[in-house]
């Protein structure tokens, strides 16, 4: 029988590695808290349609990534590949567009069929931060804000660069498309295949390929800047304005784009090269026309999505539990007593570990792989005085301490 292995592209989060994910999420958490973003939990899959119709049937992550396929009920459903349709999905099928603004944080595994690579798995997790309802410029310096303070306080703040562009209305926009149309059309025949493929649906993702060929043709295209119209180039200015107020650095990318029709105005990612070739570690935008899109009012919104995978890779150590305590009961005497013990310990809020076999060098040699603080020795001259031996494992030093008297040595210890 050949050995059971984890599906390609997934993991097991042992506990190191989840230690490494609790504490990004937990950050994110509070950080995101202090916004006033109310955690929300949408379910792992969804009907296929609230994916396809905003994400886009030819889109490479419809068309390739999703997992989809019909239940028992022959309903077609897809595990969820990304957070914000979910979300969106959740707020017009709760009835929730009267209650504007909405802000929500949101950590999760998606899927997506794709090459696993350094950081990136078929099933994968993310944070995520939406802020649903304003259309001002603030909105978008506050959720980048948000992502900031989060990437601070995870410690990487300082290797991570914000990049800033604006997609424009939808005005500027489809003067923008046609323009790009224009240009790559001039030179289809260079263009990579999959670039060819977007040029008539999809021209702005073309500006994002990692083509070597294609960055060639893309490195003389028209520039964005030179087609928006006054309101959008006046929203730009606000947001950079916003983030120079909040001492936020940010770098310029022209080429930063996100290629669906719902998307508009402000775009952002925060990358690093600290994983070696420069990755996004947090990427977002305005996606305006989202809801309208899912069959709901237009409502405007901004959010972003961080990979857990990527972050937990960049973080330092962090910091470990609470060492445990140890009961080591000597005799078969002492075992029930020992447990008792263990269990009042642990109603009072104490990590306690209670050994369960060997005779006492074994487990106190157990205790020391534990990295346990204190070992608790219960044997039957402990259980008639009601005492029990403390043993400091750090000092190798041992007092009896009545057992009344416990819970008050032990919080001198800890």
């Amino acid at each position: 029988m050949s050995q059971l292995q984890a599906v390609r592209g997934t993991q097991d989060l042992m506990p190191a590695e989840a230690r490494r994910h609790r504490f990004v999420i937990d950050t994110a958490r509070e950080i995101a808290a202090r916004y006033g973003h109310a955690e929300i939990a949408t379910p792992v899959f969804e009907f296929t349609e609230v994916f396809a119709r905003p994400i886009g049937e030819t889109t490479d992550v419809v068309s390739k990534e999703m997992y989809t396929f019909k239940d028992r009920g022959g309903e077609e459903v897809t595990l969820r590949p990304e957070a914000t349709a979910g979300i969106a999905r959740a707020v017009l099928s709760n009835g929730l567009t009267q209650s504007l603004p909405l802000k929500y944080f949101y950590s999760g595994p998606m899927f997506r069929y794709e090459r696993p690579q350094k950081g990136r798995f078929r099933q994968f997790h993310q944070i995520d931060a939406e802020l649903i309802g304003p259309a001002q410029p603030q909105a978008d310096v506050e959720i980048i804000a948000l992502g900031a303070d989060i990437l601070a306080a995870l410690g990487i703040g300082q290797s991570c660069e914000l990049q800033l562009n604006t997609l424009g209305d939808t005005a500027s926009r489809q003067a923008y498309r046609a323009a790009l149309v224009d240009y790559f059309g001039r030179y289809e025949s260079e263009l990579s295949p999959d670039s060819r493929d977007r040029l008539g649906r999809n021209p702005l993702r073309i500006l994002d390929s990692k083509d070597e060929g294609d960055k060639r043709v893309v490195a003389g295209a028209p520039s964005f800047e030179a087609y928006l119209n006054q309101d959008s180039a006046e929203f730009f200015a606000a947001v950079r304005r916003g983030l120079d107020a909040l001492g936020i650095a940010y770098t310029l990318n022209p080429r930063l784009v996100r290629g669906l029709d719902y998307y508009c105005h402000t775009a952002f990612e925060f990358v690093t090269d600290a994983l070696g070739a420069q990755g996004t570690v947090m990427g977002g935008g305005r996606y305006d026309g989202l809801m309208e899109m899912l069959g709901g009012p237009h409502i405007p919104a901004v959010g972003w999505a961080a990979g857990i995978e990527r972050l937990a890779m960049l973080i330092a150590e962090p910091p470990a539990g609470e060492r445990p305590i140890v009961v080591v009961p000597v005799g078969p005497d002492a075992e029930l007593p020992a447990l008792q013990l263990t269990q009042r310990l642990r109603s009072e809020g104490i990590t306690v570990e209670l050994g369960y076999g060997g005779n006492v060098g074994k487990r106190l040699k157990q205790a020391n792989k534990l990295n346990a603080r204190v070992a608790l020795v219960l044997g039957e001259t402990e259980i008639a005085s009601g005492t029990v031996v403390l043993r400091d494992l750090d000092k190798g030093e041992q007092e009896a301490v009545a057992l009344a008297d416990l819970s008050g040595r032990l919080a001198q210890l800890r």
